[in-house]
């Protein structure tokens, strides 16, 4: 399944639309104001699926990760010198990058891949290709993706 994840070109907040190979609108993405990231998904038809939401007074980004209104794990970012390198605190995931911070791959313990994000450049916004493996990880796929752009964000890259 793949998902196209664009910025929106004029916003306040963060906001984005995501949309499956066919362009339709499959989650939308807005930013709420707060202190740090607030990131609230909703779903094609407009029902709130989760948020993503950025925790404040800690030396490396971390996420705090919601579905449905229940909190499911968090997103952090490890000190490493080179490669960008995420952990997941739900499932065992790990989220490897590349030194430019722009593409990413997320696998489980035993190294199977759960879903690949490539930044496609010379666009006007932030917009990203994520290939994930099965549909129902599509949603904390996009988390892990929104987590990691709002760390750049924030770290002013």
């Amino acid at each position: 399944m793949k998902l196209l994840f664009k910025q929106r070109m004029f916003s306040w907040f963060d906001s984005y639309d995501i949309y499956d190979e066919d362009g339709n609108t499959v989650f939308t993405v807005k930013g709420r104001l707060s202190w740090g990231h607030c990131l609230e998904i909703f779903d094609g038809q407009g029902a709130h699926m989760g948020t993503v939401k950025e925790e404040i007074l800690t030396f490396l980004p971390r996420f705090a990760l919601y579905a449905s209104g229940n909190y499911i794990g968090e997103i952090k970012k490890e000190f490493t010198f080179f490669k960008p390198v995420f952990t997941l605190n739900c499932n065992d995931w790990t989220v490897e990058g590349d030194w430019m911070q722009w593409d990413y791959q997320v696998r489980t313990s035993a190294g199977e891949l759960i879903m690949q994000a490539a930044k496609e450049l010379f666009n006007w916004t932030d917009t990203y290709v994520i290939d994930v493996v099965r549909p129902e990880d599509a949603l904390l796929s996009l988390m892990i993706v929104l987590a990691i752009d709002a760390a750049k964000c924030s770290s002013g890259n």
